[in-house]
Formats: C-alpha cells, structure tokens, sequence
C-alpha cells in the first residue's frame, strides 16, 4: 500500500481496483461491491449508514456522513474504504498514517476544496491507522470533517473512545467491525480458489487443508488468503501430477507456523483479555483463566503485569476465603522475577489454577472501599480520646489516653471499648461471607463485635 494514493472518478468508472496478477491474492480477491464484503451484515444491510454512503449518487447530501471503522486486522477496514471510492463522482484519496503528516493532511483538503468548487466532486479520503496520529494532526482534520468538505473513512485497530480525539468522534459515525466467523473464511476461500481473478480453479482445496487455513486465521480474512496462496505454491512446486494440484493440510501446515494471537499490548485487545482473564478466576473457571494467560503469554505480555493482576485478584476476589492465595500469589510473584520466562509460566499456571478454584469473598476490597468512602466525605470524627498517644510529655495533661484499656489484661486478649470515631460508632466496613475459611472468621467476629460493645 502506498503512503499517498490518489485516484479519481468520473461518473461509471470505477474506482481503484487490483487487476495485476503480479498482485498477492489477499489483494486481488479484496471485494469490489458492498454485496461481496462477508461477515458484516450488521454494518451493509440495505438502509444502513455505511450502504447509504456506499450507494449514494452524484450530488446526493445524504450519506455523506464521515465514518471511523474500528475492528482487529484483516475484517475488512480498507476494503470497505476501497468499495465506498467506487460509487460515482468520488475522488479517493489514500493516507497512511504511520508516515504521513499534517502538510500532506492539508494538501488533501487544499485539492479537495478545488475538486467541490470546479467540479462538484467529492473526495473521499482514507486515513489508516489513525490512531497513530498525534492530537495536532488529528485536529488538523475537524475543519474538512466538519464542513464536509471531505468524507472521511478512518480505519483503526484500537478503541476510538482512546485513540481518536473525541470531536473527531463526535463529528464521525464510529462503526465497530467484527472478526470474521468460520464459515464467512470458508465462504472466502472457496471464492479465491473458483474466481477468475483468484486461484481459477488451478487448484483443489482439500476439506482438511480449508479447516486447518480456517483454524490459524482466526477470524483474519487477509491471513487465510495469504495462507492459501502460500499453500498453493506449496502446493505446486511438489506436485508432479498434469492434473490441478491438490492443497493438503500439510502445504497449508507449512504456510503457517501458528495461528495468530489477537492481541495488542497497547491496545483494546490488552484490555478485552486482561479482563476477560480476571473475570474468570473469580467466576471459578480455571480452563477459561489458563486460556487467557496463555493468550496474554503468546502474546509476549510483560509477566511483571501478570503477576499484578494475579496478586490484586488474590486480594479482591479471594480475600479472607482463603488467606493462603494471597501468600501464593506473592510466592508466585517472587518466583517469576527470579526464574523469568518462559519457565515462570509454570508457577503463573499454578496460582491462577488455584485462585480461580479458591472460595471466593470480596468482603475485604468492599471494606476499604466504603471506608475510603466516608473519608472523603468527610466522615471522619476526632480519634478518641483514649486511644490517642500518650507517650509525649504534656500528653497526660491534655487527658490523651485516659481510661485506656489494654487488651492483654482482658479474657480472650479483647477489651470492651470505643474505637471508631463517635459519628461513626456502629458503622460496619467488613462484612464476611459464609465462602471458605470466612465461614469461621463470621463466627468469631460476631463475638468479638459483642465484647466491643461492652463497654
């Protein structure tokens, strides 16, 4: 792709399409028409925003919307900006973001103004990666986005909410692209491998090759085309055979080492499986909490991070349950820093086994949190006067620490006596469940609660 592409079209021609065979297949079976993109029904419905700007005519207003496709790698983001050039009166403008800058920025707009005023045609410009522009740069296009003067097509992979500045966002539809299903990637390849301008039925897919492209693709419709293409040369070059070669899983095997892991370290992608890791040790679903941390392993997230999220959820999720995870995770902690990766997988699996499949009690984590609470608004009281310190010469004096009971002296090692604020005296912070090792811990503190309030 180039860093500044430029095509324009008149009325009936079509916009900028591969047709060279020298083109890689992911390119040359990229679709031509809103009919041919796969996988997004929920965005090319007839009536939809997206097929309204697809299908608009010359000088129509309606449609005219600026949009910002949010969506993983390979689901269709710069195809669908290439089928929108297509509709007539449309000049397309190509920006890649990784290196261009805000003078290329304003010579789009510049050229775009000349093209509404001389000749009444819109230009459309697309914008990739957006979210690799800086604040300024992005700034430089609410004018034109504004005023229309250009539609906008932004495609990102990460989460406009962060990435893209929020009048940007306000003055675009953000529309959020799936990863494709297996059967939209089956539906792909079975179209490269019959189409004239994909593979022309050169070759045979067999049923174990396409489910294997299916399975490392993982929802990439550009890995599987790249996948198949490189099987097919495979393919080729060992068969001996006058009739069509035949694909086999062992030449798409070859292709493709491993499938892809969608995941971005600094990305939406890091935040969706971090939580989604998360939220399965404390739903107690120890295979669900393994998959994540292999994933976020694969990935090469930092274990540092890891072990954060491991020992925080020990904390909040498990708690007083079971005060040993708390130990284990910190264990765990220790252990990877002195072991490193990859072996530090193998205590990491141990502790998130162990905490997913622990007694569950949040009672601590909503503890701090109401008391943080009352703090910050202003719930606070003087410290008792028995309880303040009394070791400071004129403390006496001024009565700190009179009528202090000690608690060694009483039975049990607790002393009936104040220790809450007086406008907080009752209030209760911790309340344990009746999960794991709490259970006990529910028993004795009602006790204790009862000799406290002897006083």
């Amino acid at each position: 792709m180039s860093d500044l592409f430029s095509a324009a079209t008149g009325p009936g021609e079509p916009g900028p399409v591969a047709g060279s065979a020298l083109d890689p297949l992911a390119v040359r079976m990229r679709p031509r028409t809103i009919e041919e993109i796969v996988g997004q029904d929920h965005l090319t419905f007839p009536g939809s925003p997206l097929h309204q700007l697809v299908t608009a005519q010359a000088g129509d207003k309606a449609g005219a919307s600026s949009i910002i496709l949010w969506g993983p790698p390979g689901v269709g983001k710069t195809t669908i900006a290439h089928v929108v050039s297509h509709a007539e009166d449309r000049r397309f403008v190509e920006l890649s973001a990784i290196t261009a800058g805000v003078k290329d920025v304003r010579r789009v707009i510049e050229d775009a103004r000349n093209d509404r005023d001389l000749y009444g045609r819109t230009t459309v410009l697309f914008l990739d990666e957006i979210h690799r522009f800086s604040k300024a740069q992005q700034d430089a296009l609410l004018p034109a986005v504004e005023n229309r003067l250009v539609v906008l097509i932004a495609a990102t992979t990460e989460n406009p909410s962060f990435s893209v500045i929020a009048p940007l966002v306000s003055r675009s539809l953000v529309l959020s692209l799936r990863p494709l299903a297996d059967d939209d990637i089956r539906m792909l390849l079975e179209r490269a491998v019959h189409a004239d301008r994909g593979l022309a039925d050169t070759f045979e897919l067999s049923a174990e090759a396409r489910d294997y492209i299916v399975a490392v693709a993982a929802g990439d419709a550009r890995r599987s085309l790249t996948v198949l293409e490189a099987a097919a040369a495979s393919a080729k070059a060992t068969s001996a055979a006058a009739e069509a070669p035949v694909i086999t899983a062992e030449h798409a095997a070859d292709a493709a080492d491993q499938a892809v892991v969608r995941y971005d370290r600094n990305g939406d992608q890091h935040y969706d499986v971090v939580s989604a890791f998360i939220k399965s040790i404390r739903g107690s679903d120890p295979d669900a909490a393994v998959h994540y941390l292999a994933r976020m392993i694969e990935a090469g997230e930092d274990p540092r991070f890891i072990c954060r999220r491991v020992v925080i959820s020990a904390a909040e999720d498990i708690g007083m349950a079971d005060p040993q995870a708390l130990q284990l995770a910190v264990a765990t902690q220790t252990a990877v820093e002195r072991i490193g990766m990859p072996e530090g997988r193998i205590p990491l699996a141990q502790a998130v086994v162990y905490l997913a499949c622990a007694p569950k009690s949040n009672a601590s984590y909503n503890a701090i949190n109401q008391a943080l609470a009352d703090v910050r608004a202003g719930k606070s009281g003087e410290v008792p006067m028995h309880l303040r310190d009394a070791h400071y010469p004129g403390a006496k004096a001024l009565g700190h620490g009179a009528g202090y009971r000690y608690a060694h002296d009483y039975p049990h090692g607790v002393a009936g006596q104040q220790y809450l604020p007086d406008p907080l005296v009752g209030t209760r912070y911790y309340e344990p469940t009746a999960n794991g090792a709490e259970h006990g811990m529910a028993e004795r503190l009602a006790v204790l609660r009862r000799i406290l309030d002897q006083r």
